[in-house]
């Protein structure tokens, strides 16, 4: 099965785009109403360390009772965006975007209506927390370069002084994000599980932010009975962090570490001095609440509790093979997304971009979150795939689900 559908045209030229763009400004006074950002002596310290901090939290309520003065973003995905317009806070506006996309064809019509969705609710957040807002893409733009780069380019023009246009971790989104970087435009990488695929995203794409989903990655061992779970996403994290810096070193704009999918409060503490932490609500709390005085931790490398020869040690090793990966790209960037994988290949990181079946993807699919270690060891095993390649499918597949579960809200508006 190709990773990579035919483009398609771009759904909303001139005229209608300018129009969605002023739609997805309605009713939001930027700055009226803005929450208090009190200090926190325990974020102050945590910002000493050199860490950003983010709240991975589209909920406009739960982000106002944790807001204070050292943090700097939000960021939302179609998880987070599915749980409010559920709610049935948009429909109204969903209304009115389909009054304007209804010329289009259906599919379009919903990755329009979408669009305007994620990005009115963005506007919202930063309209009242005055941080900037990482706003993401149709899982459909997923393997599209072309389609990705145009609806990143409309994100951008809404808002520039405030979006961070997120972008997955594939093929097309690597070539589309180098794109987009090329414009000035801020990139949040999402869906990175490994030291070596953020090495290689920072080669090829110079992402503003990287990231490393450190709590699937414990649950991943944990949950396939690999070892404890204990400081595998830590260990990544800060392995990711090292290898990060080292390739921006020099470069005018560098590329940040998120630690994301942070599951508790110890976390924030255990990698503070990481570029970025995006926390969910929970965590942020657990972290205020503990308290207490924090170091930079990115010099530590936590010792872990593993199965052997399981391929869990890609995940924080850099190899000859991946920095020389690393270097060809850099120096020569890749034409297609087909020229990406065909020249990881050669290099022997054909696992880092895996080619699924049908059957196959719809196995990561139902496996959710966390894919079961025993169904792919085999390919593991043959250096066909990757543990990290896995934990991006399976999440871009999760992500997928809840964009679906958006969308057939969205079409019983267009089917009305």
């Amino acid at each position: 099965m190709s990773h990579f559908p035919a483009s398609r045209p771009i759904a909303a030229p001139g005229s209608l785009a300018r129009s969605l763009h002023e739609l997805a400004w309605r009713g939001v006074a930027f700055g009226a109403d803005r929450v208090p950002a009190p200090d926190q002596p325990f974020w102050r310290g945590i910002a000493a360390t050199g860490t950003r901090s983010w709240l991975d939290t589209g909920d406009l309520d739960e982000a106002g009772r944790l807001w204070c003065a050292s943090f700097s973003a939000l960021t939302t995905n179609n998880t987070l965006l599915n749980k409010e317009v559920q709610k049935g806070l948009y429909d109204g506006l969903v209304r009115e975007t389909h009054a304007l996309v209804r010329q289009l064809p259906a599919q379009d019509q919903v990755v329009e209506i979408a669009f305007l969705l994620n990005a009115h609710h963005g506007l919202r957040l930063a309209s009242r927390f005055g941080g900037r807002v990482s706003v993401e893409l149709h899982t459909d733009l997923s393997n599209d370069v072309e389609r990705s780069v145009a609806f990143g380019r409309r994100y951008f023009a809404i808002c520039p002084e405030h979006f961070i246009v997120k972008v997955p971790l594939t093929p097309a989104g690597l070539l589309a994000t180098r794109q987009l970087r090329a414009d000035g435009i801020p990139v949040n990488f999402t869906l990175g599980f490994s030291a070596r695929q953020n090495l290689i995203a920072t080669a090829i794409a110079a992402p503003s932010y990287v990231n490393v989903f450190l709590g699937r990655l414990n649950a991943y061992v944990a949950d396939n009975g690999l070892g404890d779970g204990k400081d595998v996403g830590e260990k990544v994290t800060l392995a990711s962090q090292r290898a990060v810096r080292s390739r921006s070193a020099g470069r005018q704009v560098a590329t940040l570490q998120i630690a994301a999918s942070m599951r508790s409060g110890k976390q924030v503490a255990d990698l503070a001095g990481v570029d970025v932490h995006t926390m969910p609500g929970k965590a942020a709390a657990e972290a205020q609440a503990a308290g207490g005085a924090v170091r930079d931790r990115t010099g530590d490398d936590p010792a872990v509790v593993v199965a052997g020869q399981q391929g869990l040690e890609a995940l924080w090793q850099i190899t000859p093979e991946c920095l020389a990966l690393a270097d060809s790209l850099e120096s020569k960037p890749p034409a297609t997304p087909g020229d990406l994988v065909a020249r990881a290949a050669a290099h022997g990181l054909g696992d880092l971009f895996p080619a699924f079946s049908t059957e196959e993807s719809a196995a990561v699919t139902s496996d959710g979150k966390i894919p079961k270690h025993a169904r792919w060891a085999t390919r593991i095993a043959a250096g066909t795939a990757g543990v990290d390649s896995l934990l991006t499918a399976a999440a871009l597949g999760s992500f997928t689900v809840d964009q679906t579960a958006l969308d057939d809200r969205i079409r019983r508006f267009i089917a009305a």
